[in-house]
């Protein structure tokens, strides 16, 4: 997963100006389609909006994310679901308090901030029943790739060491290859572009690398940072912005996969 420094997540503005991360997640849950009294483990629940969701419609459901911030905001919006507090890469029914597996693992927005795939299908593997469907969304293959580019060519131009590349962003392909490595049957996968708005007006750029961008512009002072996000927002202007709204191009990879064994 990525480093604990690298993103110091803000739960206030993780559900303010960047909401769209959990309000584009419904269409997953749709996918996930829970049936009242399955069990479900949210995997990656940040503030726990998706997973009251998931609550709503009468599955048993856990809430699981690393970020100590977003599991207090989760405890404290949504008192009667539980939240646990885990590493995506650690995790077991034991972590859970759980006796008996899952029917359902659900995630969004949350796989592709993890190196280490492998030990996160190892876990979901370990809570999930056989037969039992893992459901989720990431980031794809060419997901931000402009605004990755433009922070790279803004770092060369000024001396900066090259960005770490803080996302794993897998083709179809890849991605079903892990799945099926885990004893999974991949049902499901659609990769696919989703350019989306930014809140925050001429800022949202500014706002978006703020939040999500931290390994992207690790290397730059503190004290150079806006005069970066500023050349790196010039370099974007023709390509993403325009009638006073930024556009982050988006790409997604939605899966359905089923456990095997």
């Amino acid at each position: 997963m990525t480093d604990e420094t690298a993103n110091d997540w803000d739960s206030a503005a993780y559900d303010g100006s960047h909401s769209f991360v959990y309000e584009y997640g419904s269409d997953v849950i749709g996918l996930l389609d829970p049936d009242p009294g399955e069990r479900v483990l949210d995997l990656g629940c940040g503030t726990g909006h998706l997973t009251a969701r998931i609550a709503d419609a009468g599955a048993d459901v856990v809430g699981l994310d690393r970020s100590a911030e977003m599991i207090e905001t989760a405890r404290a919006a949504h008192p009667g679901i539980q939240f646990v507090r885990a590493d995506a890469r650690k995790f077991d029914l034991a972590t859970l308090g759980a006796d008996e597996p899952f029917d359902a693992v659900f995630s969004n927005a949350a796989l592709h901030w993890i190196d280490e795939q492998d030990a996160v299908l190892d876990g979901v593997t370990d809570v999930l029943r056989s037969g039992g469907r893992f459901v989720a969304e990431l980031g794809g293959s060419g997901n931000v790739d402009a605004i990755v580019t433009a922070v790279r060519a803004e770092l060369d131009a000024r001396g900066y060491d090259p960005p770490s590349e803080p996302w794993y962003f897998p083709t179809v392909g890849e991605h079903a290859s892990t799945l099926e490595a885990h004893r999974f049957e991949v049902r499901y996968a659609r990769l696919f572009d989703r350019p989306t708005e930014l809140d925050d007006g001429a800022d949202g750029m500014a706002a978006w690398l703020g939040m999500f961008g931290d390994r992207l512009l690790g290397s730059v002072p503190e004290a150079e940072r806006d005069a970066v996000v500023a050349a790196v927002e010039d370099r974007l202007r023709d390509e993403l912005y325009d009638d006073g709204t930024w556009t982050a191009d988006y790409r997604r990879l939605r899966f359905v996969a089923v456990r095997t064994e």
